[in-house]
């Protein structure tokens, strides 16, 4: 099984048409993400697992939604979803 880091580095690899030759073929060349990004992506998916999991503690334990930390949790999904749609252009 990959790892998640393997796993985000492939989401984030951009693919590419290239004329390759003097006959002009194409060919597909893939161009890696840096190794940072990888990294802030991969912290971010930790943090949002973090809190949901202290946002389920609070529930319980407190019986209240906590608007604070949902706010956090979705500034994180738009981070990483603004990451993969601008990865992929």
């Amino acid at each position: 099984m990959r790892s998640l880091r393997a796993k985000i580095r492939s989401a984030l690899t951009k693919k590419i048409w290239v004329k390759d030759g003097k006959r002009k073929e194409l060919r597909m060349e893939e161009i890696p993400p840096s190794e940072m990004l990888v990294l802030f992506t991969q912290f971010t998916i930790a943090s949002i697992a973090t809190l949901t999991a202290l946002e389920v503690a609070h529930l319980l334990i407190l019986g209240a939604w906590s608007n604070e930390i949902f706010a956090a949790i979705t500034g994180l999904i738009g981070t990483i979803t603004g990451l993969f749609v601008g990865a992929r252009s």
